[in-house]
């Protein structure tokens, strides 16, 4: 019988054949993914946590930073956010930004990753950095508002990514 060790347990463990794809690697012992998934939420923030603080009124203890160019802001932005694109952030950040405040970094979407080079720009110079998974795509296509040049608008929310008549996801 062919055995493969367990880096939890150190023991060696039968290899089974896979019962479908998704199994042929095990699931990580619970210990080990409640770590990483653990560390994951402590670089991540999910698009309808970040709406829901930010509708919570006051200080919602972060600033939200869109780190994409002029014309894309002018294009559309989440209310309240501030702007400075990723090329701007190792001049400009710590003059702009107090490093006491966590900072939540998003850009285009799920696609792009320069909502993850914001953050380690910023992570860099000294500041705490999430970055908002799904960027202004996924904000957009749950249904919230955006400032344009022209003014607010908000989108309905795409029923694949949100349900619909619910204020949350419920996840």
């Amino acid at each position: 019988m062919t055995t493969y060790t367990d880096s939890s347990l150190g023991e060696a463990t039968p290899l089974v054949p896979p019962v479908n794809a998704v199994l042929r690697v095990p699931p990580a012992p619970p210990a080990e993914a409640a770590a990483h998934f653990g560390t994951s939420l402590a670089f991540h923030a999910d698009v309808s946590d970040v709406a829901a603080a930010l509708a919570a009124g006051g200080d919602p203890g972060f600033v939200l930073l869109d780190s994409r160019s002029t014309a894309s802001w002018d294009q559309g932005h989440v209310p309240g956010a501030f702007h400075l694109p990723t090329d701007r952030i190792a001049e400009d950040a710590e003059r702009l930004l107090d490093k006491a405040v966590p900072v939540v970094t998003y850009c285009w979407g799920p696609g792009c990753n320069g909502g993850a080079r914001a953050a380690l720009a910023l992570a860099v110079l000294g500041f705490r950095v999430k970055e908002m998974l799904g960027g202004i795509e996924y904000w957009i296509r749950e249904g919230f508002e955006v400032e344009t040049w022209e003014g607010t608008e908000r989108r309905a929310a795409d029923p694949l990514t949100a349900p619909v008549g619910a204020d949350a996801c419920g996840c």
